[in-house]
């Protein structure tokens, strides 16, 4: 997600951590959107909420007029805090309340013992957007209604994935807040691996991972990271021989294609 002020960033997730453990966390996760989506639409009121030369407490007591008795009380302290303090830009403010509420989404799925599949749904939904281009199509048209967008997941998606993905998808889908559904769908998945401090890593292969290889790989990940590691494996025909495996920005080549270009990159050297 777009770079944030740690420091602003760990003060509104204290206050977050402290009111989430008793609210009711879909609920959190569907208002912290709303309201990412209110000072997006509302222009005036991002400006007057994030103004640096304004006093937090007077954002806070401005914010608390609008939105009191409209959202839970766990939502209106995560958004004080997050109105109180200093932001680089206007847009991080609804940028982080986007990101606590997939935080939110998050917990509500590992209490349900159900994290993993999310994480999975997630990158899964992605391969099948990127395969799909009348779908793409479809999702990323800014002028279709949300309504219809809304009604197509449910049809795709309800009963077949985990509750906490579809929501987090609809919300994507229906506010991408400039980005691409890839990228966005690649950054809700690293904010929910991150709720058990987990990496991620996108294994490309040519054929399907046995579970024994998935096992081996992921704790030979997990002893040179020092992390558990989640693997969204990803079959590539294309790939020729052995497999890839990327971490954030780090890539583990083992393919020939890899060897290959490895060759090629030392002889123009």
């Amino acid at each position: 997600m777009r770079g944030l002020s740690r420091t602003s960033l760990a003060e509104v997730e204290e206050r977050f951590n402290a009111v989430a453990g008793s609210a009711d966390l879909g609920t959190l996760s569907d208002e912290l959107f709303a309201v990412a989506d209110l000072l997006d639409r509302e222009h005036g009121l991002r400006r007057a909420m994030s103004d640096p030369a304004r006093p937090g407490e007077q954002k806070a007591r401005i914010l608390r007029a609008l939105l009191d008795g409209k959202v839970s009380q766990a939502a209106l302290a995560t958004a004080e805090a997050a109105v109180s303090v200093r932001w680089s830009r206007a847009g991080d403010l609804a940028d982080v309340l986007e990101r606590l509420g997939v935080v939110a989404a998050a917990a509500e799925a590992e209490s349900q013992s159900r994290l993993d599949d999310v994480e999975d749904e997630l990158f899964r939904f992605g391969r099948i957007v990127a395969a799909n281009p009348e779908l793409r199509r479809a999702l990323a048209d800014d002028s279709a209604p949300a309504d219809g967008k809304r009604e197509l997941l449910r049809t795709l998606l309800d009963g077949k994935v985990a509750p906490t993905s579809l929501r987090l998808v609809t919300q994507l889908v229906v506010h991408r807040r400039g980005r691409s559904l890839e990228t966005g769908l690649e950054e809700y998945g690293q904010l929910v691996a991150q709720q058990r401090q987990r990496l991620v890593a996108v294994v490309r292969s040519a054929v399907e991972l046995t579970e024994g290889q998935k096992q081996r790989l992921a704790a030979w990940l997990r002893t040179s990271y020092g992390r558990d590691v989640h693997l969204n494996v990803e079959v590539d025909k294309r790939v020729l021989g052995g497999f890839s495996v990327r971490i954030g920005d780090e890539i583990i080549d083992t393919t020939i294609v890899g060897r290959i270009e490895e060759v090629r990159r030392r002889l123009a050297g």
